[in-house]
């Protein structure tokens, strides 16, 4: 298991997950979903290749549309 930290809070996933695995387990849409990973922006074309490790600090923002 990994530990993580995710939006400020922990979470245990499994070995070898990327960040494009972490969106679709959480249910998000991937297009309206900006990621950082320790601080450094995760693009799109990069997130199926960027395994989370053992204490990363991930945040994901969703865009929310209103009016």
């Amino acid at each position: 298991m990994v530990t993580v930290l995710l939006n400020g809070e922990k979470r245990e996933l499994g070995e070898r997950t990327s960040v494009a695995r972490l969106i679709e387990e959480l249910g998000l849409r991937p297009e309206i979903v900006a990621v950082e990973v320790n601080r450094e922006l995760v693009t799109r074309a990069r997130r199926a290749s960027t395994e989370l490790c053992d204490g990363d600090q991930i945040e994901l923002v969703t865009l929310v549309g209103g009016g």
